[in-house]
């Protein structure tokens, strides 16, 4: 349960963080005409192609006392980011940013500005346009990402292992913790908890179909 638990929580707190991050970054790719735009977009998209551990392997390289990120954590703080929780926030987000960008960029390319302009010709400032028209119009792709973050993030193993390790209520998350049930030969309690995961995943998928269809028709 404290793998459960710990696995829950770096999934909050990754997709909370990912979706303050992304929804500016993504609302730019979805209005941008700028030729630097499919670099961006690649290198967005990078996490999804490259092996865990590569991606794991940098990042180890980045967040350890002798990267740049590291070393001024560090020197800030006088604590590690390998090896604990807070690196393993930062690691997820990398890994999982890709899942959160993607849909809230379709969900705001989807719009028709149209209706934005005409919210601005009537006196609405941009923040009110953005918060009550461009937001409710895009709630699709913001449950998406949101469903698709937050499954990503539960079940990371790669990235996981390299840059966060094995320590029990630090690290250890759900993934982790099958993968030492399976080393002991332990198939028994690695098929449930592998189970209750899958179970898990599939649920969220489900109910994310499912909202989005009802407000598809009623939209």
């Amino acid at each position: 349960m404290t793998a459960f638990w710990l696995s829950f929580k770096l999934a909050t707190i990754t997709t909370v963080l990912l979706l303050i991050i992304c929804t500016p970054l993504a609302w730019w790719l979805a209005r941008t005409r700028l030729g630097i735009k499919p670099w961006i977009e690649a290198l967005v998209t990078l996490p999804i192609v490259l092996p865990p551990t590569v991606m794991g392997f940098y990042l180890l390289l980045l967040l350890g006392p002798e990267g740049w990120l590291g070393g001024f954590w560090v020197q800030l703080t006088g604590n590690a980011l390998t090896f604990s929780f807070t690196g393993l926030v930062i690691a997820s987000m990398v890994y999982s940013l890709p899942f959160v960008v993607q849909p809230l960029q379709n969900g705001f390319a989807a719009i028709n500005p149209r209706m934005q302009e005409a919210a601005r010709t009537l006196g609405a400032r941009p923040i009110e346009v953005f918060l009550t028209i461009t937001m409710p119009l895009a709630k699709r792709g913001i449950l998406t990402a949101v469903v698709l973050g937050f499954a990503h993030t539960l079940g990371e193993f790669g990235v996981v292992l390299m840059v966060g390790g094995n320590i029990p209520g630090e690290t250890k998350v759900i993934a982790i913790e099958i993968y030492n049930q399976v080393e002991m030969l332990n198939y028994q309690q690695a098929h449930v908890l592998s189970a209750l995961l899958l179970l898990l995943a599939f649920a969220l998928i489900l109910l994310m179909y499912v909202i989005n269809h009802r407000s598809a028709r009623h939209d």
